[in-house]
């Protein structure tokens, strides 16, 4: 069944657009066919329609929609797109027009990420969001609705239709749902909380990996700890659910390398609010890594939306690193030593990432030379599990031993150092 399911070709659609000059439209659209893509379907027509304001009921032109609705019927579209946010009663009206399916930008994000998700927080977070934000525009979505069965001559008395009935039972019905899904994600961000005042407690340092979707942040985090542990894949949001793994960084000091959902332009804000205590995995980093594509001519403005969501959840003070990943492709930024360049691929520039980051962590860790007592072997174990080892030797005295030692655990040791 599964491989009848992927056999099946993908579902045809158009995109729609309207360009007021406050973005570039065309870039817009181009992100949009590719999440297009990555929601399993086809974009086979794109139509932008330059104009200062939106039409009321319908954002786009009479005109504009009559060339649209010959493009569905021609090109055997089963769905239209619009690369923004619409109403309820702006859907109906397309949908009607058009006589397809229509969905917005939002609606297909959120349709992708809960294809995507699979950890319970994540698709929980995803029907919140879904849910939040279908409420308002259940009549516009409810084309099946039944709207014949209403009676009564009008008046204080009329019936209402069962139409109106259904969409009634269906808010209430919404509105239960979120609140029974916000109660469990209460209980779920709790437990989170706690896991991170457990991960402070250890001493061990994090770092997230941030960034646009599809800059290679998984392909980075498989590169620096040596395994395929991160899902990748060359499409938008392949990461929904936040991967936490463990990286030995040069001085021999442990972290926790984090890698968290990508962001796209205009991220929905309703996406951002239930996807708010996975995105916050970055809040609570001692290092946040901003990764952009390369190769991209739009990675400046990327980074730009990073650091507007990172912004928003109170990264400020969190030291920061930019990474130009993807450096083996075509049109790549040129080597600058001040920048740092990374392939996932080939190895490229992994080696002064990883300095990079043992340097913006220096303070938490110590060189140190100890002579250990062979009653005090224990510590010489602690030392293996928080900080790391790169000599021993067993002399008539005790065990001598060099390594990193975290600075939290310096005390610990003082007794024992050799000048």
């Amino acid at each position: 069944m599964e491989e009848l399911l992927q056999s099946q070709p993908p579902m045809r659609v158009i995109l729609l657009g309207l360009d007021q000059g406050l973005f570039d439209a065309q870039r817009s659209m181009d992100e949009l066919s590719a999440l297009c893509e990555a929601g399993g379907r086809e974009a086979v027509a794109c139509l932008i329609q330059k104009k200062d304001a939106p039409e009321p009921g319908t954002v786009l032109g009479e005109g504009k929609l009559a060339e649209a609705k010959l493009y569905c019927q021609n090109l055997q579209a089963e769905q239209a797109i619009f690369d923004g946010e619409l109403t309820g009663s702006q859907i109906r009206n397309l949908s009607e027009l058009l006589e397809v399916e229509v969905i917005d930008r939002t609606m297909l994000i959120l349709e992708i990420f809960r294809s995507r998700a699979v950890t319970n927080e994540g698709k929980l977070q995803t029907e919140l969001a879904l849910l939040r934000y279908r409420l308002p525009r259940l009549q516009g979505l409810g084309q099946s609705l039944s709207r014949q069965g209403g009676g009564g001559g009008g008046g204080a008395g009329a019936r209402r239709g069962a139409g109106e009935s259904k969409l009634e039972y269906d808010r209430r019905h919404i509105h239960g749902r979120i609140q029974a899904l916000e109660i469990r994600l209460k209980e779920m961000e709790k437990r989170r909380g706690e896991n991170r005042r457990t991960r402070q407690k250890s001493g061990v340092p994090v770092i997230s990996l941030v960034g646009y979707t599809n800059v290679g942040k998984s392909s980075l985090m498989n590169a620096l700890c040596g395994s395929e542990q991160a899902a990748a894949a060359d499409m938008l949001f392949a990461t929904l659910d936040p991967t936490a793994r463990k990286l030995t960084l040069p001085s021999g000091l442990g972290v926790i390398l984090v890698d968290t959902v990508g962001f796209v332009s205009r991220l929905p804000h309703k996406l951002v609010e239930a996807f708010r205590s996975t995105l916050e995995e970055a809040a609570f980093s001692d290092v946040i890594v901003k990764v952009a594509d390369a190769a991209d001519p739009e990675r400046e403005t990327q980074l730009a939306v990073t650091d507007e969501v990172l912004s928003g959840l109170g990264c400020g003070g969190i030291p920061q690193l930019t990474v130009y990943n993807k450096c083996d492709k075509t049109g790549a930024l040129a080597f600058d030593p001040d920048i740092l360049l990374t392939s996932a691929r080939t190895g490229q520039g992994l080696p002064e990432l990883l300095a990079a980051l043992d340097k913006a962590l220096g303070d938490r860790v110590r060189p140190v030379k100890l002579l250990l007592p062979y009653n005090k072997l224990g510590l010489a174990d602690a030392l293996r599990a928080r900080g790391s080892v790169t000599a021993e030797e067993y002399r008539d005295t005790g065990l001598y031993l060099e390594g990193m030692c975290p600075t939290e655990e310096l005390h610990r040791y003082e007794p024992y150092l050799l000048n």
